[in-house]
Formats: structure tokens, sequence, C-alpha cells
């Protein structure tokens, strides 16, 4: 029979023989640990680095198409602007509208029917197209009348331009099929409004309707260019 002190001597044994194993193992499960965070930061680099190359790539194609705008239109007899950050195209409304309407002017058929395959065959053209997620028609009032007057007015505005682009009347059919799959008509009122010169308020300037485009992608963009300033 094993007496007190054999029986305690050899749980003594049986302890020591346990903690090293229950070591080991713990030491095997902080090195899993750091393995795998070593892999994360790894995959988590190389994510990072396609993500700065597809930003690069989709700015690339922004910047682009912003000069090939500005080249095209800056110098135009249409009397339009071209925005040099976003590349919206920017023109009075007096051009399309008479003051406080929104049915097309006769002459503004005319303007259309030159200002539209221009802008599109920019837009749209082999190694660009691929890119546009949107083309947006906005339209844009000053602050006379109220909030819902000027929104409806600013909607109806776009709206009547989208219409006559995507109508029988539009000479240009081939442009219409690429359209309809991209436009998107938007009313602003006068939340948007202009400035002058001088930083005051320009009610003229803000009676506008603009041509926008969106890039695909371009919110997940602007929330991974957050990311990486992390």
């Amino acid at each position: 029979m094993d007496t007190k002190y054999q029986r305690l001597f050899k749980k003594e044994q049986e302890e020591g023989s346990f903690w090293p194993s229950f070591t080991d193992l713990l030491t095997i499960i902080l090195l899993c640990f750091i393995l795998i965070f070593i892999a994360m930061m790894i995959i988590k680099s190389l994510q990072i680095e396609e993500m700065k190359k597809t930003i690069d790539q989709i700015m690339g194609v922004r910047s682009k198409l912003v000069n090939e705008l500005q080249a095209e239109f800056s110098d135009s007899s249409l009397g339009i602007e071209v925005d040099k950050e976003t590349g919206a195209i920017i023109f009075n409304t007096e051009i399309l509208f008479p003051y406080n309407e929104s049915e097309l002017k006769q002459e503004s058929f005319q303007f259309l029917d030159e200002f539209v395959p221009k802008y599109l065959d920019i837009l749209l053209k082999s190694g660009y197209e691929e890119y546009i997620a949107e083309i947006i028609i906005e339209g844009h009032t000053d602050r006379d009348g109220s909030y819902m007057y000027n929104m409806e007015l600013s909607q109806e505005r776009a709206y009547s331009v989208a219409e006559y682009i995507l109508s029988d009347d539009f000479p240009y059919k081939n442009i219409q099929k690429h359209l309809k799959d991209k436009l998107t008509v938007n009313g602003k009122s006068y939340t948007d409004f202009r400035t002058d010169d001088n930083g005051n308020y320009s009610a003229e300037d803000s009676r506008r309707v603009e041509f926008k485009f969106r890039l695909k992608d371009e919110e997940i963009l602007e929330k991974t260019r957050d990311i990486l300033k992390e």
C-alpha cells in the first residue's frame, strides 16, 4: 500500500508533468495567433496596395475626362462652363427656358442637338464608358418662391431636357440606347445656389442646368480613401 508520503510525492510528480504540457499548449496557441496576425497584416497590405491602384485608376479616368471636356467646351460658342474639379457642364437656363417656365424654347432644340453629341462622344467613347455609372441632368433655380415650388420647377426643367434627348425628335438615335441605362434626372431647388466674383448670391448664375457624370464605385472609393488616411 502507498503510504501518505508516497501518495503526496506521486501527486507532485503528476502536477509537475502537467504544467510543462499546459505551458507548451499556451505557447503553440500564442504562436498561432502571431502567425494569423502576420497573415492578416500581409493580406491587408496587399488589399491596400490594390485599393490604391484602383483609386489611382479611377481618379486618372476622371482627370482625363475633365481635361477632355475642358478642351472641347471651354472656348465653345455655346456659352457653357466646365467645372474644373468635377467636369460638370453648367449653362444658364436662359439658353433653354423662359424665366420661371419649364417648357423648352424653340431655339434650345438646336442647342441640345449640338451640345449633347459632343458631350456624350467624350463620356461614352471607348475606354471611358465602362467607368461611367450615371449621367445626370440636374436642374437648379434661384431663391424666388418657396422651396417646394422651386423643387418642382428645377425637376421639371431637368426632365424636359431628358425627355427631348430621349424623344423621337432627337436626331441622334444611336446615343439614346446608351443613355437609357445611365441617365438620371434631379431637381435641386435653390439649395445649391451660386455666387458672383465677390462672393455674393447671384440669382442669375443660380438658375442653371448641369450635365454631370458619376464614375462607378465612387462612393466606395471615397470610403476607401478615408480608410487609407487612418
